[in-house]
């Protein structure tokens, strides 16, 4: 999508197809909305009062203006009440307007920025929700059934009208698309089948883009793996003839590699459970089950573009799990990479075990804190539903910072106990160090603590987003399918960072 920034014209005088603006639901029209009703006369106030256009939050309105304005059509974004509206609304709003742009096959919109001001908002503050929602919202995932010879039409062009400072506007307008199109690329990973998204094709994937955005990057092979001890990602890799991947991607900020925040995130392309096999409803859909890798490339694609000051790593295990005559089975005793045995009570249960060799990998490459990204356990979706993501944590000051970052991307997470008792339970085993499934109660407190048991003191955060991974039906951000969840989180949490680095 291209764009230009009109700061010395009157969008009114101009001739566009499409014109957005922004409309608050107050009982006199003021600002932008004035302007128009007094081109037509009083016509808006008389559409208002008649139902005709909506004001309220969320709610879009194509207005034909039938000679009345240079524009062909007005396409209002209703508001709201001014002191209600939260950035989220903004994005949500302007995912809405997608849709209507998207159903309506539009190539070229013209847009009043100002006319979107209000309850302390400021032009950058809409520019960038305008094209983090609009991108968001019209994603689409192609899949592979043959193309229509009917052209695919798609917004193209952006006219920006505004007061603001170019400059400013263009820097928040980039933010916004690489936040979408980072999350957006979680999306298409999500939802790629796992035989054309293999262990091989996602090392294959964080290499191009490791040359794009010049990271450095190191992918360890199945030997390489086996050197170096990786038994945990080996065992679950054991029924596979498709070999395993850990994938390391750096991006340093710094001269030192020095306050290394490490994404970790889990790579199995599909899951069948293992001989702890999953029930015919429950193994559809397991291609997403590599959701927390995508979240952590969606992230470093948001962080290549916008090249943050803070040294970051993404660590990506990535297998399937399958059955066969060599698969590890319940009752295995495996030897991790830290050392440490376990005693597997539940192929099923096998994120986990791939997440603890991330973890003691990361550590090794010099993190001084990590965040894990699993879709991890059904549990977390008892506990909290489909739209929240589950988070546990050995401290609470990255904690905080994850959270704020939770807010600016409006991915809701909530925090989870992890307690004493939590980690007596994965120690308890008669044969081994650990266990991987203590039992059904608590099952997505047992499977953070169990990763925890692998941090050794280092600042830590896990997040379960079985739930928020994917969904089933479509909403102003998106569509049914993968939702790249956690992408814009992890991004933002450098953000945090820096600005704390700064405050010092």
């Amino acid at each position: 999508m291209k764009w230009t920034i009109h700061t010395n014209e009157n969008v009114l005088k101009e001739e566009h197809d499409y014109l957005a603006a922004g409309i608050w639901n107050q009982p006199v029209v003021s600002g932008f909305s004035k302007e128009i009703d007094e081109q037509m006369n009083g016509g808006l106030t008389d559409l208002i009062k008649e139902g005709d256009i909506e004001s309220k939050s969320k709610q879009v309105t194509v207005l034909p203006t039938l000679g009345a304005l240079s524009s062909k059509r007005v396409v209002f974004s209703g508001l709201g009440k001014e002191a209600d509206l939260t950035f989220e609304d903004l994005r949500e709003s302007f995912g809405a307007l997608g849709k209507i742009l998207k159903k309506k096959k539009v190539s070229s919109l013209a847009v009043a920025l100002d006319s979107y001001k209000g309850n302390d908002f400021e032009a950058t503050d809409i520019a960038q929700a305008l094209i983090e929602g609009m991108t968001l919202s019209m994603y689409a995932f192609e899949g592979y059934k043959k193309k229509s010879n009917v052209p695919d039409v798609t917004l193209e062009e952006l006219h920006i009208y505004t007061e603001h400072d170019a400059q400013e506007v263009e820097a928040a307008l980039e933010v916004g698309l690489a936040l979408a199109e980072g999350t957006n690329e979680a999306r298409t990973l999500v939802n790629m089948p796992s035989n054309l998204l293999t262990s091989v094709k996602m090392a294959e994937y964080a290499k191009e883009m490791a040359e794009r955005h010049d990271f450095e990057i190191e992918i360890l092979g199945k030997e390489e793996i086996e050197e170096m001890g990786m038994g945990a990602l080996l065992a679950v890799n054991q029924g596979s003839e498709i070999p395993p991947r850990m994938i390391v991607m750096k991006h340093q900020a710094t001269d030192k590699w020095e306050d290394v925040l490490a994404l970790v995130g889990k790579g199995i392309t599909f899951d069948t459970g293992g001989y702890s096999i999953k029930p015919k409803d429950g193994i559809v859909g397991m291609k997403a089950d590599m959701g927390g890798a995508a979240a952590v490339l969606g992230a470093m694609e948001i962080i290549g573009r916008l090249k943050p000051e803070q040294n970051v790593m993404a660590v990506i295990a990535t297998t399937d799990n399958m059955i066969s005559h060599t698969a590890f089975k319940p009752d295995d005793v495996i030897t991790s990479m830290s050392g440490k045995t376990i005693e597997v009570l539940n192929t099923d249960a096998e994120g986990r075990l791939v997440l603890a060799d991330a973890v003691t990998y990361a550590k090794q490459h010099g993190a001084n804190y990590l965040v894990d990204v699993a879709t991890l356990t059904g549990g977390v979706i008892v506990a909290l539903g489909l739209d929240k993501t589950g988070a546990l944590t050995n401290n609470e000051p990255l904690f905080e910072k994850v959270l704020e970052a939770s807010v600016e991307a409006g991915e809701f997470i909530w925090q989870l106990p992890y307690t004493e008792g939590d980690r007596k339970r994965v120690r308890n085993s008669p044969v081994a160090d650990l266990n991987n499934s203590p039992g059904r109660d608590g099952h997505a407190l047992f499977a953070g603590a169990f990763i925890g048991e692998f941090t050794e003191g280092t600042p830590w955060v896990h997040l379960d987003i079985a739930g928020t991974a994917t969904t089933k039906s479509a909403h102003l951000l998106g569509p049914a399918g993968g939702t790249g969840a956690m992408a814009r989180t992890l991004a933002l949490l450098t953000e945090q960072f820096v600005l704390e680095r700064a405050a010092k």
